[in-house]
């Protein structure tokens, strides 16, 4: 059996969505005796697309004890440790991929994202220039350095430059554009990115991903007659795709048509009936024509669990745990900006998987999670709505980070697309901000990003608390209220997914 041809139908399978016929085709590989570096690294890679990285890291360690003079072993290693958080080692593995030969720029820029989170940023930046040597016109990597320079400097021209060098080197213009957008909404300059993308969909027409960054854009600054017309673009390209389906319901929303958005989104959803982003805007769709279904999806009192986490093992009292909690975060918010693609305004937000850290208060905080999100989904139970018919009462990590907002900081209103349960969990909190009649800085739950058509606002707050973990299902909508006074709002966040 030729075992490369074997993994091509794996990937074929994964295509079409048809993930555990995937995983059995490169787990029938490695369960033969002495299985080849071609399975091990097929099986691996699989693993991950199932969202299993942990699993994969075995069969990675597996490839390097058995043919480690391989750098392609040792780059597989270390992408996977970087998946987990696992810098630390993603950085030594790395190494060992370059003294073995490995000069690829995919190695290069998993280097740079594992220097960057162990806080090595000038060797962060030598490592993302010297991916973009090798793939100059290599848009996600342009794409990623240019975040990173924003990030890292608070200067525009600095991070368009990466996005520029990238187009002059021959990258597709698609991508290109959109990240610059992306870049310059971060930037404030909303006009500027409105415009570049409304020009990108007049000139690529084909391009259904741009026409959908364009129905955003337009939407962001209440622009729906534009926004109608850059869905119909879209749709013209692409009438069957699942996001522009998604797309053409946003704009029936804000232009007063939510049936129409509706049935739109009942039919998507029956060929992605566990899809976060169709149920979140099925949740505002079915709150616009007064369907008993958005009760059933935001049944706020029910589904959001508010915990407060016990003491963990090893210090005395909550406060001083989170006292040491906070010294260690604050040497991941290093950054001048907020990242480009994210959800938070006005403050800085780490860039890895914050579970793999090895820091004493940070292992111990992920400990102390497990018994309130056991707790929690014990109390949710079965049932047959989207959340509960995931209920397997187990559950994995698939994301995990921390926000440090700053004065005026917040996050605007938005759901987690890849988890089932997500989270805000509250290390210090701008206190004086919390008790204003505005509420600010508390968490808001039930307001839609954009323009709808009858108007909605939020429909469930909760006031943060040092030490307080907040749990509630990844479709809802959430965001912050803005805070206005001096002090600052440092969370932990994590997406977690039925095991």
């Amino acid at each position: 059996m030729n075992e490369a041809a074997e993994v091509e139908r794996a990937e074929a399978l994964f295509a079409q969505g048809r993930t555990a016929e995937a995983v059995a085709i490169t787990e029938a590989l490695v369960a033969r005796p002495a299985p080849s570096h071609t399975a091990l690294a097929g099986h691996s890679g699989a693993l991950k697309r199932d969202g299993r990285s942990l699993e994969a890291l075995e069969f990675d360690r597996q490839a390097i004890e058995r043919f480690g003079d391989s750098p392609i072993a040792w780059h597989n290693y270390a992408a996977t440790l970087d998946d987990l958080g696992r810098a630390e080692e993603a950085v030594e593995a790395c190494e060992n991929a370059f003294r073995r030969g490995m000069d690829a720029h995919q190695t290069f820029a998993v280097y740079a994202r594992a220097l960057r989170a162990v806080g090595n940023h000038p060797r962060a930046d030598y490592a993302y220039r010297q991916a973009l040597i090798r793939a100059p016109a290599e848009v996600g990597v342009a794409s990623e350095f240019a975040n990173y320079l924003w990030m890292m400097t608070g200067d525009l021209k600095v991070a368009d430059s990466a996005l520029d060098a990238a187009f002059h080197a021959g990258a597709p213009p698609a991508p290109l554009l959109i990240a610059k957008s992306t870049l310059y909404q971060a930037a404030g300059e909303h006009e500027r990115a409105f415009s570049l993308i409304e020009k990108a969909s007049e000139r690529l027409p084909d391009d259904a991903f741009v026409h959908m960054a364009a129905v955003e854009y337009a939407l962001r600054l209440d622009r729906v007659d534009l926004a109608e017309a850059f869905s119909r673009r879209a749709e013209a390209v692409e009438p069957r795709s699942r996001s522009v389906i998604q797309y053409s319901a946003i704009v029936d929303l804000a232009a007063s048509r939510p049936a129409e958005a509706f049935a739109k989104l009942q039919g998507a959803l029956k060929d992605h009936p566990n899809d976060q982003s169709l149920w979140g805007w099925m949740a505002v769709a079915a709150r616009a024509v007064g369907d008993p279904l958005y009760e059933r999806l935001c049944d706020y009192d029910k589904m959001i669990g508010v915990y407060d986490l016990e003491t963990p093992a090893g210090w005395p009292s909550l406060e001083a745990f989170l006292a040491d909690l906070a010294q260690e975060l604050k040497a991941v918010h290093v950054y001048k900006q907020h990242p480009t693609n994210q959800s938070m305004r006005h403050g800085s937000q780490s860039m890895h998987m914050l579970a793999g850290s090895n820091a004493p208060p940070v292992k111990a905080f992920f400990e102390a999670l497990d018994k309130p999100i056991r707790e929690h989904m014990a109390r949710l139970g079965q049932g047959d709505d989207p959340l509960r018919r995931r209920n397997t009462f187990d559950y994995r990590l698939v994301g995990a980070w921390s926000v440090r907002l700053k004065p005026n900081g917040f996050h605007r209103d938005h759901f987690h697309p890849d988890g089932w349960l997500s989270s805000a969990f509250y290390v210090e909190t701008p206190d004086e901000a919390l008790d204003s009649p505005e509420r600010q800085g508390w968490i808001r739950f039930g307001k839609p990003p954009f323009v709808t058509n009858p108007p909605m606002e939020a429909a469930h707050y909760v006031r943060p608390k040092p030490g307080r973990l907040v749990l509630f299902p990844s479709y809802m909508w959430h965001g912050t209220v803005p805070f206005t006074t001096d002090e600052v709002r440092m969370t932990i966040a994590f997406d977690a997914v039925p095991k």
